[in-house]
């Protein structure tokens, strides 16, 4: 396979399962993190290596090492391997997508972009998702009339503050997720439910028009839930590990045992909470943007640009989310093909 974000939790993990399952692997794609790569690649040996910057070619452990972005899209296409693993962080994820994609590859993704940007330019047939949410929604899929999807959500750091304080939250704040640790752009976006709306949009691009939701489940021990017309729901438990979904995603089929059982004794309980605008102010653009999903390149633009400008600390955490809603509200015409959807998210960060 072709691993892209090799370094991050998902290549990590992904990497696990490779060995797990002896699948081996052709390409490593990493940003910043050449130790863990150097380690990386004396475990897995590939063909060819690409890392981010020109500068850090040098410290890599390889005879064949590549940089940029160019890159990236020259191996996906020269490389005979037919699976491409897209960890990839942010809009950078999109054009190794429709590379993977264009080359007939299968593209396991777990970089959320490509389709909240391009879903409606993505052929979805060739996409195995990697997010937790995604997969539960597939395990549960049966033939049976459905009447609704939900994901649920952690809630994100700030779920249990005094809403009057969030305004006071700093980028160490945003950090504390109450389950596990990710990257840093993703804590973010789990903290003000971007990461939840993305989501929502990629369900709506991978299964189709129909009503799809999200509740918050404090645990993350419930990962997808389907309400059948019957009037019967089924949920999709599983510890929450990454390794469960990647490993269909790499191998179609598992049989062998990936994570231990969910022990209902032990967990007692669950609590469930609604995802309310006072908390969230972004959810407030929820509804009208499954109406009109090929708006998700504006949120994701305008999100990543209000990011930086909170990294820089220009804005305030909550000015996050007021950023993406005044740019939803501007940026009304829908792309028409892709070329407009990078023509659009260019306007929208220049707007930001």
């Amino acid at each position: 396979m072709i691993l892209l974000g090799s370094t991050g939790s998902i290549g990590v993990n992904t990497l696990i399962i490779a060995e797990k399952f002896n699948i081996g692997v052709s390409v490593l794609v990493a940003g910043k993190n050449i130790k863990l790569l150097n380690e990386q690649i004396a475990k897995h040996n590939p063909e060819v290596v690409v890392v981010a910057q020109k500068e850090d070619v040098a410290k890599v452990n390889h005879s064949k090492v590549l940089f940029g972005v160019e890159a990236i899209l020259e191996v996906i296409e020269q490389s005979s391997s037919e699976l491409v693993v897209n960890a990839l962080v942010g809009f950078l994820g999109l054009r190794p997508t429709l590379k993977a994609l264009e080359c007939g590859k299968k593209v396991a993704l777990a970089n959320k972009e490509s389709l909240v940007a391009g879903g409606a330019f993505i052929d979805r047939c060739n996409i195995q998702p990697i997010d937790s949410e995604h997969f539960g929604l597939w395990y549960l899929r049966q033939d049976r009339a459905v009447k609704k999807m939900t994901i649920t959500a952690s809630g994100g750091a700030f779920r249990d503050w005094v809403i009057e304080d969030i305004k006071n939250a700093t980028l160490e704040d945003t950090q504390r997720h109450p389950n596990w640790s990710m990257g840093q752009k993703i804590t973010i976006d789990s903290a003000t439910m971007v990461n939840k709306m993305f989501e929502l949009l990629e369900a709506r691009w991978l299964f189709g028009k129909g009503e799809y939701d999200a509740i918050i489940e404090t645990k993350s021990l419930i990962h997808a839930l389907i309400e059948y017309e019957d009037g019967s729901t089924t949920a999709h438990f599983a510890n929450a590990s990454m390794q469960l979904p990647i490993a269909y995603a790499l191998s179609g089929k598992v049989d062998a045992k990936i994570l231990d059982h969910v022990d209902l004794l032990e967990v007692g309980s669950l609590e469930f909470r609604a995802i309310t605008t006072e908390r969230y102010p972004v959810w407030q653009i929820k509804e009208d943007l499954l109406q009109n999903p090929e708006l998700g390149v504006v949120v994701n633009a305008a999100n990543e640009a209000a990011i930086e400008q909170f990294l820089q600390k220009k804005i305030g955490f909550m000015d996050i989310g007021k950023k993406i809603i005044e740019a939803y509200n501007h940026f009304r015409v829908k792309p028409k093909n892709i070329d407009d959807v990078f023509a659009l998210d260019k306007e929208v960060r220049n707007f930001v």
